[in-house]
């Protein structure tokens, strides 16, 4: 692998868990010129086995039970591994953007990555191994859908990551609950270091578009994602804002609803 695009093809396609987990050292060139490259499927590793349908989550008391929080883990872990070969599905989808948004699409692909490891480690603490429950490609099922970089951004960072927010708080509470402090703390730590994602996928929305609207944003949603799947359930506005999102878009998001025939 000679340049960044030959290393996110590799990532993406790869079907070597160790790949995954653990890939190669990231080249120092860029290539001179590229052309978009819109990948359609990610290799999958044989250790892992997919679902047709997303897991439940586990309710509240059965976290007390070690296997549960490792299959919580297994699912986060998943989470970030299609988030990772995502950023760099989409430096390739997006080559002929500025070099500038390249960059910060490959620098939160390695971040992912590193919370897998994170994830990882603990579900060994557990007893479990990465493998030992299904899976569910669903970002996958829809991320490729968008069109353009706007579109990504809109999804992936403000839409996704910026869910995670309010998802990885309530699960650090869960996880202190059922006495595991460490799942807690990774909880925690993650949602930190996710921050700098939705800033970025924010300033650059904010660019392209002229402002942080909510129209705008909605408008750029692959159907048939809604606002209603990308926010938590315990809605932070506060995180929001300090993730560069405008009063507006913050509370036109908190107060919308589905409109009914």
């Amino acid at each position: 692998m000679d340049t960044v695009e030959d290393w996110a093809r590799h990532y993406v396609t790869t079907a070597a868990l160790a790949d995954k987990r653990n890939p190669p050292a990231v080249p120092g060139a860029w290539r001179a010129s590229a052309e978009p490259l819109r990948l359609d499927w990610p290799g999958r590793p044989a250790e892992l086995r997919p679902r047709a349908r997303s897991p439940r989550t586990p309710r509240v008391n059965a976290l007390i039970n070690p296997a549960r929080r490792a299959q919580v883990l297994h699912t986060f872990w998943h989470h970030e591994l299609q988030a990772a070969e995502l950023m760099a599905w989409a430096l390739l989808a997006f080559a002929d953007e500025p070099k500038e948004f390249k960059a910060g699409l490959l620098r939160i692909c390695l971040d992912e990555i590193r919370h897998m490891g994170l994830y990882e480690a603990h579900i060994r603490r557990l007893g479990h191994a990465i493998g030992d429950f299904p899976v569910r490609d669903w970002f996958w099922e829809r991320v490729p859908r968008c069109q353009d970089a706007i579109a990504f951004v809109a999804l992936m960072g403000m839409g996704f990551e910026a869910a995670n927010l309010e998802h990885a708080p309530r699960f650090a509470a869960l996880f202190r609950a059922a006495g595991d402090e460490i799942g807690a703390s990774i909880q925690e730590r993650i949602a930190e270091e996710e921050l700098f994602h939705v800033q970025f996928a924010t300033e650059w929305f904010t660019r392209w578009t002229g402002g942080c609207r909510f129209e705008v944003w909605i408008e750029k949603l692959p159907p048939p994602l809604s606002p209603l799947t990308l926010r938590g359930r315990a809605f932070d506005k506060d995180v929001r804002l300090l993730a560069g999102m405008s009063v507006e878009f913050v509370e036109a998001l908190a107060a919308w609803t589905p409109e009914r025939d």
